[in-house]
């Protein structure tokens, strides 16, 4: 009699952690390619929360490391590295297990960002270098409020680009070696009490330079992480003192204004006063694109009052930033809050929106330009100065700010 072969099946159990396996590692591959746009901290929560405590360390080395040694997209790059970090965070950096792997890609990546930069270029891998310097000093945390998106895309100031950042262990290997002395060498007793004076004259000169790089580099990365965090929050007065404008990018001026208005004119104001290659252009055209929202038209209010000069980006000569401001910024800026609020009023009528948002812009945009009249920034009997806003005024004249506004253009200017 012929026999059929019998087939072993796994055990329910083993089916079910098999299949529970491939559920995780699906879960955790959608969370790196979707959760860029969050901050990091969230996302590595959210690693936490999806896989099971005796299975991270596994997945970390099946899919996690792979990803931070590959050509992935520089946002998923700084993530992995972030949450890498994070799983032995209550540790020093020193005790966690991904640590020579973190070093490795910083020293791989940072060589590859130095070559670029020796030819004049910016590397596209320099915000995954300074990323990867912070969690290696033991500043991880700094990173966590911001997404990989907004880490990605931040331009760094020339101070913290890879070519000035190194690691201690780094600048150690840079001391120059005792030529003399050896292993097997008796030391005396002064020299064992005093090391620095075995080191010599030299060597402890050099570790002296040293220290005070290290200090003022992480004087900067910690002005750069307040100016990030300035995006999403208020800045306490102190830490407005720390973070210094030198390391302000225009990428840094929309979210820093929204939350801190007083502090962006200073901040603006020193952008626009500084002399750099540049120039002011950049930083202006931010000015123009503001949204109308209580915290620009403070802004634009504080600048078109302000007397600093200048460089007139027109003749080369010298003006103050509030004549700037109003010949380069104030018409395209009103220009463009009344399209954005033409755009919120369509919203509003095809309910993509259900906040009040075009009501709010309308009557603070028309409070802003009344007040602009009384000051004698604009002329409202000027076409050139008035004559958008007349028609603006007019289509939404069942606002009563609106509509005293209109008729206020009217009358030449008569409130």
């Amino acid at each position: 009699m012929m026999q059929t072969a019998t087939y072993y099946q796994l055990p329910l159990a083993t089916k079910q952690t098999v299949v529970s396996a491939d559920a995780t590692r699906t879960s955790v591959t959608q969370l790196l390619a979707g959760a860029c746009a969050t901050p990091c901290s969230t996302a590595a929560h959210t690693f936490v929360q999806t896989v099971p405590p005796l299975a991270r360390f596994q997945l970390a080395l099946e899919v996690l490391m792979p990803m931070l040694e590959s050509r992935a997209e520089l946002p998923q790059r700084i993530l992995v590295s972030y949450i890498l970090y994070s799983l032995y965070a209550p540790h020093p950096i020193s005790l966690n297990p991904f640590r020579s792997v973190l070093h490795a890609t910083y020293a791989r990546e940072r060589d590859v960002a130095v070559h670029v930069a020796s030819g004049g270029g910016v590397g596209e891998n320099e915000q995954l270098v300074w990323v990867l310097w912070k969690i290696l000093k033991g500043d991880g945390s700094d990173i966590g409020p911001f997404s990989p998106n907004t880490l990605a895309r931040s331009p760094l100031p020339p101070k913290l680009r890879p070519t000035n950042l190194s690691l201690d262990e780094e600048s150690a290997a840079y001391l120059p070696a005792d030529p003399v002395g050896s292993a097997d060498a008796p030391t005396s007793p002064a020299v064992a009490a005093d090391p620095e004076s075995a080191a010599g004259p030299g060597r402890a000169k050099d570790a002296s330079a040293f220290g005070e790089r290290d200090r003022e580099m992480e004087k900067l990365s910690h002005a750069m992480t307040l100016l990030l965090a300035a995006r999403d929050r208020v800045l306490t007065i102190s830490e407005q003192r720390l973070a210094a404008p030198p390391v302000v990018t225009s990428v840094d001026l929309p979210g820093i204004i929204a939350h801190n208005p007083s502090f962006a004119h200073t901040l603006v104001g020193a952008l626009l006063a500084a002399d750099s290659e540049q120039g002011p252009d950049t930083y202006l055209d931010v000015l123009k694109r503001l949204p109308p929202t209580l915290p620009s038209f403070d802004l634009m209010g504080r600048l078109l009052m302000d007397t600093t000069l200048v460089t007139d980006v027109i003749t080369g000569g010298r003006t103050t930033i509030a004549d700037l401001v109003r010949t380069e910024v104030l018409g395209w800026f009103i220009h463009e809050c009344v399209s954005w609020l033409d755009r919120a009023e369509q919203d509003e009528r095809e309910g993509n929106i259900s906040d009040d948002r075009f009501a709010k812009g309308v009557q603070n945009l028309c409070r802003f330009f009344t007040a602009l009249i009384k000051l004698g920034i604009v002329d409202p009997a000027s076409d050139a100065d008035s004559a958008e806003m007349a028609h603006f005024t007019l289509r939404n004249a069942r606002f009563e700010e609106a509509n005293a506004l209109y008729r206020g253009l009217a009358n030449g200017g008569g409130f």
